[in-house]
């Protein structure tokens, strides 16, 4: 399983990016899907999260300004970030919670992370 995120880039305070997270391989089903980043210095931090069934989670920081869906079919997650602003700057990482069978465990897995950079 592979999750392959993309849609990082550098963008000026209160512009917007839109983040694109693939899962593929074999998946029998993904309970949560989310996006977690991590700014130098500090540690890794949930974003948003969204569940197979369409609830999500999103931290205060980030509440009004990102919105998170998924495409189940497709097996995808998306990040829509509005009004960025430059403590939004970090590397920012997809992460599935998912059942590689019927009736299996639930795996974490992780995508290799993209960077983004609110600058002006």
């Amino acid at each position: 399983v592979q999750l392959q995120a993309s849609g990082g880039g550098l963008v000026q305070p209160g512009g917007s990016l839109r983040l694109s997270c693939a899962a593929s391989g074999s998946i029998f089903s993904i309970n949560v899907m989310g996006w977690y980043r991590q700014a130098p210095g500090k540690q890794r931090e949930l974003v948003a999260s969204i569940i197979s069934g369409g609830s999500t989670n999103y931290a205060d920081s980030v509440k009004g300004r990102f919105t998170i869906d998924r495409d189940n079919a497709k097996n995808m997650v998306y990040l829509q970030m509005n009004s960025l602003k430059p403590e939004d700057t970090a590397v920012y990482y997809c992460n599935a919670v998912l059942q590689r069978e019927n009736k299996g465990a639930m795996l974490v897995y992780w995508g290799q992370g993209t960077l983004v950079t609110v600058s002006s």
